[in-house]
């Protein structure tokens, strides 16, 4: 066993407090004002997102509305109002939530798994391969208009895994190879939807088709919304149930191993994970940046590094700041809409630059 293994055993066994890399836990007290206050801002950042628009609803609107639609009384609102809530705003206010959990959860999990502070859902080219595939139906029409723009997001997206998985694997398949991997497969796919753009799209394909590349979440509906939470749900099933075994990448591969983990297992199984959680978001929202990679440091100065916690306090954190950057997005420059990912884009840089400072500060 090597001399960072023994270390890692050792201290594996000893009390949080005692770990130099491990922040201390938080009390139960404050975890659970935690979750109360976080639960409660969840419900009202909901409802109150809903009622921001052009058209003028309340809460009291928004509960009866919901509240009817799921059997439990009957609403006196108009029909056009009715549906502007359960047709138009609950959806995809839902759906930002869905995303905004999804992602920052993939942002935790890959940032453990890779041991790599900026790594974030699309280190592994997933987006690009999404937005390759969402290009071919839309602009060259493969399907014949039998295969929707997020069916062809989505298999593009597991093509871009798929390649990146085999790069890695022929590569030696360490972290580090993983993630030149999907660099070089992001950088592929990123010029073939370039490509293809350039020499087929008109004018009104590549806006619209730029438009989804930047994040959108007009027009969802609530297939969209189901196909994605049942995805989430598995998924994030899937996570807590490796929340040890990512507490023990923390002190490396070979310590992992000396703990007893299995690292190439548990590493396909998280990066497929991952992957499809990924892939789905994407395929139904377009990719929405640095939702990922900030908000799991965020949670993380909350919570400490322990991933039983961790993961579901930065899926809470990830519902609340993507419901309402969606909210500004749509209403900012009202009537003009503007792509969610370019707004989180203006909010991620400067934290983002602030994880470089951190990191660098710590190496």
């Amino acid at each position: 066993m090597s001399t960072d293994s023994r270390t890692a055993a050792k201290t594996a066994d000893a009390p949080p407090a005692a770990r130099p890399d491990v922040p201390a836990r938080v009390g139960a007290p404050v975890t659970v004002l935690l979750w109360g206050g976080g639960l409660l801002l969840l419900l009202a950042s909901v409802a109150v997102a809903v009622t921001i628009g052009p058209a003028r609803i309340s809460v009291p609107d928004v509960w009866s509305t919901v509240a009817a639609h799921l059997g439990f009384g009957a609403s006196d609102l108009s029909p056009i109002r009715d549906g502007i809530i359960w047709n138009l705003r609950m959806p995809r206010t839902l759906l930002a939530a869905v995303c905004g959990a999804g992602l920052a959860v993939c942002g935790t999990v890959m940032q453990s798994l890779l041991r790599n502070p900026l790594a974030d859902p699309f280190v592994l080219g997933v987006s690009s391969g999404a937005s390759t595939g969402a290009v071919v139906v839309v602009v060259l029409g493969v399907g014949g208009g039998a295969v929707s723009l997020s069916a062809g997001a989505f298999v593009g997206a597991l093509l871009s895994f798929a390649l990146v998985l085999l790069l890695s694997h022929t590569l030696g398949g360490s972290t580090d190879r993983v993630v030149l991997s999907g660099v070089a497969a992001m950088q592929l796919f990123s010029a073939l939807t370039s490509f293809v753009v350039m020499t087929s799209a008109d004018a009104e394909q590549t806006r619209g088709v730029l438009f989804w590349l930047l994040g959108s979440l007009s027009g969802v509906g609530w297939s969209e919304v189901a196909l994605c939470s049942a995805v989430l749900a598995v998924c994030l099933v899937v996570c807590l149930a490796h929340a040890r075994t990512l507490d023990a990448f923390a002190f490396g591969q070979d310590a992992a191993a000396a703990l007893g983990v299995n690292v190439a297992r548990t590493r396909i199984v998280l990066l497929c994970t991952t992957a499809l959680l990924t892939a789905a978001l994407v395929s139904a929202a377009g990719a929405i940046g640095f939702v990922g990679l900030v908000l799991p440091h965020a949670a993380r100065a909350l919570t400490g590094s322990g991933h039983r916690r961790l993961l579901p306090v930065t899926a809470l954190a990830g519902v609340i700041f993507l419901v309402w950057v969606d909210t500004l997005a749509r209403t900012v420059l009202d009537p003009q809409e503007v792509p969610v990912g370019v707004v989180t884009a203006l909010i991620g840089v400067p934290a983002f630059v602030l994880v470089l400072y951190r990191t660098r500060s710590t190496s």
